[in-house]
């Protein structure tokens, strides 16, 4: 005889933002789960991975939201970082095992004025212990099997870098940089640059775009809250466009819009910031509700992506 079947939990039609502070040791998807069946939501996704030895921001989407993680991917990032002089690992942080020891002969001034360096386009060779792949494999599998194989330097920007500690070998900073910087090897070349190598050891994202640990959560907290209160935790879908000009929409622009067609930019009442902007995020002026987001062009503003409610 069969044991019965437990009965499904219904899933909830959930749009939001949630800002979650992903824990050490934990993966971005397996803290993508834990909060889906938290929120028993239908539709989740995240906006880009902490490695398990990362903590901080991670953005996760619920409903309508998962359409504008995109825009997420693409953001500029803020970490707090400590990376430790005088020691090269295999995976450059404090997961590989220890390949190269130098001494430390730098001092604080040393250290400055090598953090400075690095500031602005820079040339970064993604590690071997990343997910990118050749040959339709991840990179990390070839270091795994102990092979290295070759990778095209990537230009990527440092938009800001400063020393926040300094305790010889450890230096901690924070470093705000455009998508695919790996600070891992941030920390490595700035190793080298000193003479003695590094390898990071703790690393902390505080901000996302315009989003940042302010409001963000817990998993555990979320998991001692009541439902209720772990809704009240959710940022309302346009959180990921804060960015954006806003354009409002009186009702007949709204419906043409909600139907896909273009609009003439002569017939809509726009805001100068958003006037020449390429892309916009669009509201129906009576409710007030995000409609989505639009391209500009050539005297017209083109539906984008939409968000699907029960009133459109």
């Amino acid at each position: 005889m069969t044991a019965p079947q437990r009965p499904r939990v219904p899933r909830r039609a959930l749009d939001g933002v949630l800002l979650l502070d992903k824990p050490l040791g934990l993966s971005s998807n397996d803290a993508l789960i834990r909060a889906k069946r938290l929120y028993l939501t239908k539709k989740a996704g995240h906006t880009g991975t902490l490695d398990l030895l990362a903590t901080g921001l991670l953005p996760l989407c619920f409903g309508e939201a998962t359409k504008f993680s995109q825009d997420l991917l693409e953001a500029d990032k803020t970490y707090e970082a400590t990376m430790r002089l005088g020691v090269c690992t295999t995976t450059g942080d404090a997961e590989g095992e220890a390949i190269d020891t130098r001494d430390v002969t730098c001092d604080e001034a040393a250290v400055q004025v090598a953090l400075g360096a690095f500031i602005g386009e820079i040339v970064q060779v993604p590690p071997m212990y990343s997910a990118l792949k050749r040959d339709g494999k991840p990179l990390y599998e070839y270091a795994r099997a102990g092979q290295t194989v070759e990778r095209e330097g990537r230009q990527v920007t440092i938009l800001r870098l400063e020393m926040l500690a300094c305790a010889l070998p450890n230096v901690t900073f924070r470093v705000t940089c455009s998508k695919g910087t790996y600070v891992r090897t941030l920390a490595e070349d700035i190793g080298e640059a000193l003479g003695c190598g590094a390898h990071l050891v703790a690393l902390r994202r505080t901000g996302v775009g315009a989003l940042t640990l302010e409001h963000s959560v817990t998993l555990d907290a979320l998991s001692d809250a009541a439902e209720g209160e772990r809704d009240a935790w959710l940022q309302p879908v346009d959180a990921l466009l804060s960015t954006f000009p806003r354009v409002d929409l009186d009702d007949d622009a709204t419906r043409r819009f909600l139907h896909g067609q273009w609009l003439k930019m002569s017939e809509l009442t726009i805001e100068a910031d958003a006037q020449h902007a390429p892309r916009v995020r669009v509201y129906a002026v009576t409710e007030g509700r995000l409609l989505g987001v639009a391209k500009q062009g050539e005297g017209v503003l083109a539906p984008e992506r939409l968000v699907v409610t029960a009133a459109n």
